[in-house]
């Protein structure tokens, strides 16, 4: 364990060596302390430029970009295990297949009817959502498995910072809009800046425990558990997150 750092605004941050490489692992405490959760068909305004929830669209409206080759490989490969029940577009997906490629080379997921070529819309039999997050669920497999690792990892971001020595410095942190370029500035809406969205009993480092080992190790992810531990469910915590409520930490009767 390295130092604490109190900058960048309002949030905390922790950074710790890995013991394995030479690399330091740094998180962003106050987002990993907070209440954040994925609301997609429960508030989620969307990525429009005007808040749009009756699309049921959450952040799947221009599509996911793949961040290499294995990562559209294992997509295709997902989705050939789909069903009719499963995926709304399964044969426009047949006939075209499930990638666009720009003109600069750019791989991302095709778009159907406005949105991605994955979700299935209001009024489809099987319910609206990622057809990829549903065949995870009823396959009893984590969800990054199956769909692009963009998608599994919002809303998290993990940033790399390579060193004349050679050492490295990766950062998880929170993923703000400024981090979609120019158009993240024309959402009418964004989760992680949203009183709505910090909703969840428990804290993110918990919630999206294997997003995090996923995006870092096991062993970076122990450290980083060993020391929030004892931090979480104070009642006041310091650095609290900018856009979360207390009183959203209250589950209304009968969510989960």
């Amino acid at each position: 364990m390295a130092d604490l750092q109190a900058t960048d605004g309002a949030h905390e941050w922790i950074s710790f060596e890995d013991p394995g490489e030479e690399r330091t692992w740094v998180f962003d405490v106050t987002f990993m302390l907070s209440h954040w959760g994925c609301i997609f068909g429960r508030g989620c305004q969307g990525v429009l430029t005007e808040p749009a929830p009756e699309l049921v669209e959450g952040c799947c409206s221009y599509g996911a970009h793949f961040v290499d080759a294995a990562d559209r490989r294992r997509v295709e490969r997902a989705a050939k295990t789909l069903t009719d029940e499963q995926w709304q577009f399964r044969k426009k997906a047949l006939q075209r297949g499930i990638v666009k490629v720009s003109k600069k080379g750019d791989m991302q997921t095709r778009l159907v009817d406005g949105a991605c070529i994955f979700l299935n819309r209001p009024g489809f039999p099987g319910g609206a959502g990622c057809a990829l997050h549903r065949a995870a669920i009823e396959q009893g497999r984590p969800h990054l498995e199956l769909k692009p690792d963009v998608c599994w990892q919002l809303p998290l971001r993990r940033d790399e910072q390579v060193h004349d020595d050679g050492h490295v410095t990766s950062t998880i942190r929170q993923w703000d809009r400024r981090h979609w370029g120019a158009g993240g500035e024309e959402f009418a809406w964004w989760c992680t800046e949203s009183p709505d969205a910090f909703v969840e009993r428990d804290p993110v480092y918990k919630t999206l425990r294997d997003e995090l080992v996923a995006l870092t190790s096991p062993q970076a992810y122990e450290m980083l558990a060993n020391y929030l531990d004892p931090r979480a469910g104070r009642a006041s915590r310091p650095l609290s997150h900018p856009a979360e409520r207390p009183v959203a930490l209250v589950r209304k009767p009968g969510r989960k």
